[in-house]
């Protein structure tokens, strides 16, 4: 049997090709509840936002978010254990697992900081409500008043946006930009993730307003970037971003790529560069932001056509970056790593263990990221995405993977305290350096492994006295 998503997706695509908005959206049974009591309450209620413009698409909402003139207080009085927790007017219902914001009409009022209200004034109409908010396709609303059959109330031409795929401001975009400059980073992202344009005149107001985005947190800036970054094609948003000068405000050092030549393909630049290695990669977070900020240490790095060293330079660009938005440090960490160790170069004369050794400095759980990024890479070049020779590497990864190579020393046959107790071996550095030569004996070597050979093996290092216990010599196999 069909699920509710598939069927509302196929009315969707339906109305799509018929080039005109669903007739009725279809609106989940807790959804309907929610309205049903708030009209059976005697309020007006509505499903409204983005979530009534993804199911006209025929796409699956997110969540769901509804609106009342029914102020807070009552709005917890129609649904006990309901939850008030901010000062906007919004009530948190539960159903089941699923959590819905059901909201207060509001007005339009002040916003100083260009990103927050001053003050929460509450509405009496619909209308009233939706001409505060931000794009036409998000100021749309189904639902009515308690004794009126569910309608639309689309008093700002939605519907007609939708039809037209185009992202336009609700009433003066240099106002709604001036309320709140997140709007402008969101209308690059909307036109991404749906494929839409934004609409000229709201476009040029992103242009003359962008200098405002300085305003934003980073933890507003992150969650935009990862949700622009998550579309089909992220190179839409990010060329508007480029575009309009937003780029230079959120991401001054992605905006220094501009113009800077690269020889790759012809009439590109590094910036374009960048786009066409987003688009080709795999759409997972970490490698979508390492892809955007593989290249971020380029400009500082060209001298004379060459980037010497970009990879390390970008990796400590990349961690300022990201906790500039605030992003978790395993993030920061493991987004930097791919980008600092992105321009390895395999041959086919790497002997197994090279390849041991290259899955060890990459990290087991990195590598499916690294290649993915590299092969992303080279589609961004203009090559084959297996140039290369990325499929035999890759598949010289998995072999050792699924052999359960030795890759560190916590999968050696011996620990430190069977060294303390059968060497006498004290803790500290000659510990850690006997175990260190121990890992590349046996990554060498994989059937060394073995509690008496890696005892027998540590006697004879510790016999040899300080200059056995040097750290052992690196072959450069795996470059």
């Amino acid at each position: 049997m069909r699920s509710e998503a598939a069927g509302r997706e196929e009315h969707g695509r339906e109305a799509a090709e018929a080039g005109r908005p669903v007739d009725r959206p279809e609106i989940p049974a807790p959804v309907a509840e929610l309205l049903a009591t708030l009209r059976g309450g005697g309020h007006s209620a509505y499903v409204v936002g983005g979530c009534l413009r993804d199911a006209v698409l025929g796409r699956e909402p997110a969540d769901w978010d509804l609106t009342t003139d029914a102020q807070p207080d009552r709005i917890q009085r129609l649904f006990p254990g309901s939850l008030y927790e901010n000062r906007f007017g919004t009530v948190v219902v539960r159903r089941g697992d699923s959590q819905y914001e059901i909201t207060a009409f509001r007005r339009d009022v002040s916003y100083t900081d260009h990103r927050h209200p001053d003050s929460v004034e509450f509405g009496n109409s619909i209308e009233e409500d939706l001409a505060r908010r931000d794009f036409t396709v998000n100021a749309m609303a189904w639902g009515g008043k308690p004794a009126e059959e569910a309608s639309f109330v689309d008093p700002h031409g939605g519907a007609a946006d939708l039809d037209r795929r185009l992202i336009r401001a609700v009433g003066d975009p240099d106002r709604r930009f001036h309320e709140d400059a997140l709007r402008m980073v969101r209308a690059v992202r909307l036109a991404a993730t749906l494929g839409f344009e934004v609409e000229a005149g709201t476009l040029e107001a992103v242009g003359r307003n962008a200098a405002l985005a300085r305003h934003l947190s980073g933890e507003r800036k992150a969650t935009e970037l990862t949700k622009l970054l998550a579309a089909a094609r992220p190179s839409v948003g990010l060329r508007l971003m480029a575009e309009s000068g937003l780029l230079a405000v959120i991401a001054p050092d992605l905006a220094r790529q501009i113009g800077i030549p690269q020889n790759k393909l012809d009439g590109e630049d590094l910036w374009d560069h960048t786009l066409r290695t987003v688009d080709a990669a795999p759409n997972r977070s970490l490698v979508r932001m390492a892809a955007l900020l593989h290249d971020i240490g380029k400009p500082d790095t060209l001298a004379d056509g060459h980037f010497h060293g970009h990879e390390t330079v970008g990796a400590e660009m990349v961690r300022r970056f990201l906790a500039d938005l605030h992003s978790p440090r395993v993030q920061q960490e493991r987004v930097a790593h791919l980008v600092g160790n992105h321009m390895f170069s395999y041959q086919p004369n790497w002997s197994d263990a090279a390849v041991r050794r290259f899955i060890r400095k990459i990290g087991p759980g990195s590598v499916d990221d690294l290649l993915a990024l590299r092969a992303a890479d080279n589609q961004g070049s203009g090559l084959a995405p297996e140039a290369g020779l990325l499929p035999e590497l890759a598949d010289r990864v998995r072999r050792e993977l699924v052999a359960n190579a030795v890759l560190g020393r916590e999968q050696l046959a011996i620990d430190g305290d069977d060294l303390k107790s059968e060497l006498g071996i004290p803790p500290g550095r000659a510990l850690g350096r006997v175990l260190d030569i121990l890992t590349e004996r046996v990554i060498a070597e994989p059937a060394l492994n073995d509690r008496a050979i890696l005892l027998e093996l540590a006697r004879g290092e510790i016999a040899s006295g300080p200059a056995g216990a040097e750290s052992p010599r690196r072959t450069h196999e795996a470059g």
